[in-house]
């Protein structure tokens, strides 16, 4: 038995990394049309950070809706459904050319892109059991730094080639295709079996330690959305790189983000712990960004040389804390706690994008950055003190995760 679910549970990874990669190219891979944003819309930098921002507003509004979805009726409608609406108002956007509209659009977009942000988390998790839960969503964490990698170095040139409309084809094609290979070979997990008529289990969020998960997620999204939304103007406003260059440079670092996460999801099964990893890559990320904003005040190789090492650690905890939560969650409500996570990090980071442009024209990228490297510090304080875990059934022979969690503040 175990020799035939080990290859669905890699196939199930493999559907949700490229679903989570498919949406993250419009999701979160707009910050590089910025430039065609002002050029073919006539918006100022904080107009077309705006746009950049209405994928993420879409999410807010998405996140937990899907994770009930998921909750109760699978991952594999969850994630078909909504990647294939996602693609279908992706290339309604492509055929726009008014301001509003095309934000109305992005809006959709995000709202059924957020599908993937809490279904396939439970995919992977319960695919897996606990002693490979580590790698497994780091893989799938990948595929965030490998979607904007992807974004990095086909959305400018198709942008600055055949316009806007072909970097929003681009995308919907590739949402469309992972909701249709999704909806045609994935399968939801197996579930703890319940007797009829027993209720689910209680809520985890009678204690004070998924609002920490929480609230130290949504702490280290804040200079990774600094670091992909601005990155690719510094290197070509401030260091004088040409796009095309500076493109290709950040999608080989966002490559090497996705390697980091890997690396950082093994490293976690090792030790046991998904906490300790989270709060000494915080602190990392905190030194690096301060670099960073002393290299950009000096204007110094070293701020280029962090702002690349930025790429990789402000994107390493994701997986870190995606499983802390859903692990904690448990079966019963994965799919919402991880809706609420990713909720709490979009609602930090929404208007990240406008205030941030806003910021570098009144005062430059010194100050931005040196901003962005308190909220690392911050969830290295929020985080809990140690790992707690659910019950969840172990699909393919690996460990069980043990009893029920308990409360701690």
């Amino acid at each position: 038995m175990n020799k035939q679910r080990v290859p669905r549970s890699w196939l199930m990874l493999a559907l949700g990394t490229g679903g989570q990669a498919a949406s993250t190219t419009v999701l979160y891979g707009l910050a590089y049309l910025i430039p065609a944003f002002q050029r073919e819309l006539g918006l100022s930098l904080a107009g077309a950070g705006l746009l950049v921002a209405c994928p993420i507003i879409g999410v807010l509004l998405g996140l937990i809706g899907w994770g009930v979805v998921a909750d109760r009726y699978g991952e594999r409608l969850a994630l078909s459904a909504g990647l294939l609406i996602a693609a279908a108002a992706t290339a309604a956007a492509a055929t726009v050319h008014g301001a509003p509209t095309l934000a109305a659009l992005l809006v959709l977009t995000g709202a059924a892109g957020s599908s993937v942000n809490s279904a396939s988390g439970r995919l992977v998790i319960g695919w897996f059991p606990p002693d490979r839960r580590g790698i497994a969503m780091g893989a799938r964490q990948a595929s965030q730094p490998l979607g904007t990698a992807v974004a990095a170095a086909a959305l400018p040139p198709l942008a600055h080639h055949f316009g806007l409309f072909a970097a929003f084809a681009f995308c919907a094609a590739l949402c469309g295709a992972a909701g249709i290979a999704i909806a045609l070979c994935a399968a939801d997990p197996p579930r703890p079996r319940r007797p009829a008529g027993a209720p689910a289990s209680a809520s985890p969020y009678r204690g004070g330690y998924l609002w920490r998960l929480h609230g130290a997620a949504a702490a280290l999204c804040v200079p990774q959305f600094v670091v992909t939304g601005f990155a690719l103007l510094f290197l070509t406003e401030v260091r004088g790189w040409s796009a095309a260059t500076a493109g290709g440079v950040l999608a080989a670092a966002n490559l090497a983000g996705a390697g980091v996460r890997l690396l950082v999801g093994w490293w976690s099964d090792t030790v046991a712990s998904r906490i300790r990893p989270m709060r000494l890559l915080a602190l990392v990320t905190t030194a690096d960004l301060a670099l960073l904003a002393a290299g950009a005040a000096w204007n110094s190789a070293a701020g280029t040389a962090a702002l690349l090492l930025a790429s990789g650690l402000t994107v390493s905890t994701n997986g870190l804390h995606n499983t802390a939560v859903a692990e904690y969650a448990g079966p019963d409500w994965a799919g919402r706690a991880l809706g609420v996570n990713g909720m709490g990090q979009h609602a930090a980071v929404v208007l990240v994008p406008p205030l941030a442009g806003a910021l570098i024209a009144a005062q430059g990228y010194p100050l931005l950055f040196a901003l962005a490297a308190v909220f690392p510090l911050l969830a290295a304080v929020l985080l809990p003190a140690r790992d707690k875990a659910a019950y969840w059934p172990a699909p393919d022979g690996g460990r069980a995760a043990p009893g029920p969690p308990t409360v701690e503040v």
